[in-house]
């Protein structure tokens, strides 16, 4: 039986990456050693994150005035670094209230002093689409922080608000190469690696030059300026991570890169999309134009069905759609890595379930 992982996070990973990383775990690249015994300080070990770098800036056209760095501890641990290191100035930030990840990143800039306006939010719309950003005073807010795919509600930005002069800051976690920025629009973007980049432990940020470095006296660990002095290398970082992200980016390059990727999430998106909405046992609660390409959150409204949903599903190898606690129901994601195949066998799955629901009920 095949099985296909719909979890949201850490996610299904490409299975020629999986491949090569068993091959590599005895002996990486004949040295004898394994990929996860290399030091950080080795040439095998430079050579892994120089190009991983090499290979993102590629995939995502990164202008050279900006600084990518790899980082432990997660978004959440940005959720303290970026306001430490941007909110210089005004020391407030302006946020866009999407859903669970935007409140915590509201919540993690307070614990540090900054003070953070909700410029709008559809919180009493239980996130059901996205908020949009209406008049910003400008010179008022050092940053304005997105969501740009909300994993938990299943909204994403398909294009990003317009901050004017003031910096956009995206957490970009997991819709990161997977649908198509422009780089320049933001001063900072910021994703974990356990959805399409790669395994748990990575966190990469990319940070436009100038931003950087005016705040002194910051744990070394939390200081974006000493982290590109040091090539990322301040203390041990996550060799194993990055190099399993390296993998995935030269599978990236290798499938047409992330015009290719968002064509493809379209496509097993819609078939999932237009399934949910001929419907009339399942609902896909988002509002259409706000719909994520890689999170689709779907309800029966019936928390019992639902449970007996998600065991059959799981039954036949459809594994991980249980929905998150705050939404309940089901939520398919649909990252680079998820083939078309594993969302049609989901779909008839889920034609399967409705039709047998309904010539019992």
């Amino acid at each position: 039986m095949t099985i296909y992982n719909f979890s949201a996070g850490p996610a299904t990973m490409p299975d020629p990456v999986i491949a090569q990383i068993k091959q590599d775990l005895p002996s990486y690249n004949d040295s004898g050693m394994s990929v996860m015994e290399i030091s950080h300080r080795s040439e095998l070990f430079e050579d892994i994150i120089d190009q991983a770098e090499k290979d993102l800036r590629e995939l995502l056209a990164i202008p050279d005035n900006y600084h990518v760095l790899f980082f432990q501890g997660g978004g959440t641990l940005q959720f303290t670094t970026i306001p430490l290191n941007l909110a210089n100035k005004y020391h407030r930030i302006g946020l866009l209230d999407s859903g669970h990840w935007a409140e915590r990143a509201g919540d993690e800039a307070k614990r540090v002093n900054v003070k953070v306006d909700v410029l709008n939010s559809t919180k009493a719309d239980h996130y059901t689409k996205l908020p949009i950003l209406k008049d910003l005073t400008q010179d008022t807010y050092d940053y304005v922080h997105i969501t740009t795919n909300n994993t938990i509600e299943g909204t994403a930005y398909s294009t990003v608000p317009d901050t004017g002069a003031t910096e956009l800051v995206g957490d970009m976690s997991s819709n990161f190469l997977g649908q198509q920025y422009n780089i320049k629009d933001f001063g900072l973007i910021m994703a974990g690696a356990q959805k399409n980049l790669g395994i748990a432990g990575l966190t990469l940020v990319i940070v436009r030059d100038d931003l950087i470095g005016k705040v002194k006296n910051l744990p070394s660990m939390l200081d974006y300026q000493l982290f590109a002095q040091k090539n990322s290398m301040f203390n041990t970082p996550p060799v194993f991570a990055i190099y399993a992200a390296g993998l995935v980016l030269k599978w990236l390059k290798q499938q047409g890169g992330v015009p290719e990727m968002e064509r493809r999430n379209r496509k097993k998106s819609s078939l999932l999309y237009d399934f949910l909405d001929a419907s009339k046992l399942f609902t896909a609660p988002v509002q259409k134009p706000d719909r994520s390409l890689t999170n689709v959150p779907f309800v029966t409204k019936d928390a019992d069905l639902d449970a007996k949903l998600i065991a059959e599903a799981a039954d036949v190898g459809l594994l991980n759609i249980k929905g998150h606690r705050s939404v309940g129901g089901m939520r398919a994601s649909l990252y680079n890595a998820m083939p078309y195949e594993g969302v049609e066998k989901l779909v008839n799955f889920l034609d399967k379930f409705e039709k047998n629901y309904w010539r019992t009920k």
